[in-house]
Order: structure tokens, then C-alpha cells, then sequence
């Protein structure tokens, strides 16, 4: 049976009808950055706007000599009380994306979750390689807790949370934050995330489909963000989590992936290793699902699973309950 054969009924309709001419090749990085920007806007087109939430563009201080990093924070129009966080790092393979493409998810998520949002505008590889982006992240999170107060934000309850790339900038983030000891990070979630240079698990070989986030997009966007191909014997895991030798301490974590998604070996590896070192975690593999399900089939049935069951598992993180 074929990549497309397992795929779910729902998700083969649209995937079907994608184009097979790879529109984001990473060999072609403006066009590819233009080619995503382009689909987000067209998979945005028509929806009713998000209310009740105020939007404001801050700077957070950058790493030492390096520029100001851009926050958009997301905030209820009232907030009568104080709120937990979720600091958000969008994706795109640590080579494309931009805060813009996330900015209807943050105002859903501060609106169903009951929190504030501050989504991170990082720089991107390979313009600006590893480390750059996860200091960028880490500049952010310091800024989120140093303005807690007058956000009216609970630092007892600030989560990091990201997909794909900005799912692995999470999972390199929380490893981070556990070693410099400044910021206790409350909760981790890690969508789908982008966590192994090494591109060598059964998955990564068998995901090739043009259509896809694919073996050779992966390669691609590691070499950009590591400077040099993946697979070194020195990939630090503050850019490739799944190097980190020890997960103790590390805040409770959510996996959610796709069984046909090419980070699915490895997204499986690590939520084993959490469980091993003791840190709670809940994962989640959803049936005939590929990299991205819920982003390009928003209405299939296990694109809605898939977004019910995150936004449970945020209310549980962040108010203890998922009602």
C-alpha cells in the first residue's frame, strides 16, 4: 500500500488536488518563502475575522549583540483577571514563515483557552542560522516573563508551545530554559515538531511525495539551519532536541503527529524518552494524517480531532481542567 492509499479519505481529496511542481522547494528559498506565504493567505481567504482579542507589537532585548526580536501579543479585550501564557513560535522548517501566518490561531487560542498569547517573530536560516533563531525564542520567553505583571499574566503558568520548525524551536527552548535556570517553563507544546538533524528513520525515507514535507525538504532545512548537513557527531540539542542525552526536569509535554507524517519515528522516540525520564507527557498518532493535516484540510474530521484535542490538552496545562 502507498503513501496515498493509507491516507484518510478526507485529507487524500485535498491532497490530490495539490501541486506536484514542489512550490516551496528549499533549492529555491525566496520563491519557496513566497509559495508558503501565498498558500496561508489563500487557506485564510473568507474566514470571518476572530473578535474580542487586541493585538500589540512589542520588542523584546535580542541576545547580547544581536537585534531587538519582534513579539505580537494577543490579549482578551476583557481581562478581568490575571491569565496564563502561551508563548507561540510558528513553523516553517526554520528557513520560511513569518509571524503574520499564525496571528487567526492566536486570537482563536487566547479566545477558546482563556489566556494571553505572544507569538515570536525569530530570525530565519540559513540568513541567520542556529543559534540566532532559538536565542531569538529564548529573548522572547525572558521578555514574557520580565512583563508578566503589567500583562496581567500568571508566570506560574507560562507554556511554549510551536509546530513543525516551531516545534522543534519549542522542544530546543525548553531544553534551554531547564539549563540557564531563569524561567520555569510550565508546558510544552510540541506540534508535530521538527526535532532530528538525521533524517534517517523509516519515516524520514519513506516520506517523498513532492506534495509533502519531504525527505529532501528536510535535508534541506536542517543544512540551513545548521550551516552544514545534519548528522554530525556535534548537533547540539538546542537545535535538534532529539540529541539531548538527558530529559529530566523538562516541563510536562503534548505530541500530536500524523502516522504518515515524516517526523512521526521520531516524534515517537522522544515522547518515549520523555516518559522515560519521568516527565509527563501525552501523545497523540492520528490515523492517515501527513505533515500539516489541519492546516490544508481544516474541516476533515481528524483535522477537527486533532484541534479539540490540542485545545483540551492547553486548558488542562493551563487552568487544570479541559472544560
Amino acid at each position: 500500500m502507498n503513501f496515498i492509499e493509507q491516507m484518510d479519505p478526507e485529507l487524500r481529496l485535498v491532497v490530490e488536488k495539490m501541486p506536484t511542481d514542489r512550490p516551496m522547494d528549499l533549492n529555491q528559498l525566496p520563491k519557496a518563502r513566497a509559495g508558503m506565504k501565498k498558500m496561508v493567505t489563500a487557506l485564510l481567504a473568507g474566514l470571518p475575522p476572530v473578535e474580542g482579542v487586541t493585538t500589540k507589537d512589542e520588542l523584546a532585548p535580542g541576545p547580547k549583540g544581536d537585534p531587538a526580536v519582534r513579539v505580537r501579543v494577543y490579549r482578551p479585550i476583557e481581562q478581568p483577571s490575571k491569565l496564563p501564557a502561551l508563548l507561540w513560535i510558528h513553523g516553517g522548517g526554520y528557513v520560511m514563515g513569518d509571524i503574520e501566518q499564525d496571528d487567526r490561531l492566536m486570537k482563536q487560542l487566547v479566545k477558546r483557552i482563556g489566556c494571553v498569547a505572544v507569538s515570536v517573530d525569530y530570525r530565519l536560516a540559513p540568513e541567520n542560522p542556529f543559534p540566532a533563531p532559538v536565542e531569538d525564542c529564548y529573548a522572547a520567553l525572558k521578555w514574557l516573563f520580565a512583563h508578566a505583571a503589567e500583562l496581567a499574566v500568571d508566570p506560574a503558568r507560562i507554556a511554549i508551545g510551536g509546530a513543525s520548525g516551531g516545534g522543534g524551536l519549542c522542544a530546543g527552548l525548553a531544553l534551554m530554559a531547564r539549563a540557564r535556570a531563569e524561567v520555569k517553563v510550565a508546558f510544552q507544546l510540541l506540534i508535530y515538531p521538527m526535532i532530528d538533524d538525521r533524517n534517517c528513520t523509516p519515516a524520514a525515507h519513506a516520506i517523498t511525495d513532492p506534495r509533502m514535507w519531504n525527505r529532501e525538504s528536510n535535508r534541506l532545512g536542517w543544512k540551513a539551519y545548521l550551516g552544514r548537513d545534519g548528522g554530525g557527531a556535534d548537533v547540539s540539542p538546542y537545535a535538534a532536541a532529539s540529541r539531548a542525552t538527558d530529559l529530566k526536569g523538562l516541563p510536562p509535554a503534548y505530541i500530536p503527529v500524523g502516522a504518515l507524517d515524516l517526523f512521526v519515528d521520531e516524534n515517537l522516540e522522544y515522547a518515549q524518552r520523555l516518559i522515560q525520564a519521568g516527565v509527563p507527557t501525552e501523545l497523540h498518532v492520528y490515523p492517515g494524517a501527513f505533515h500539516g493535516f489541519d492546516l490544508f484540510a481544516p474541516s476533515a474530521a481528524v483535522s477537527k480531532q486533532f484541534k479539540a484535542d490540542r485545545d483540551a490538552a492547553l486548558k488542562r496545562a493551563l487552568h487544570g481542567t479541559a472544560g
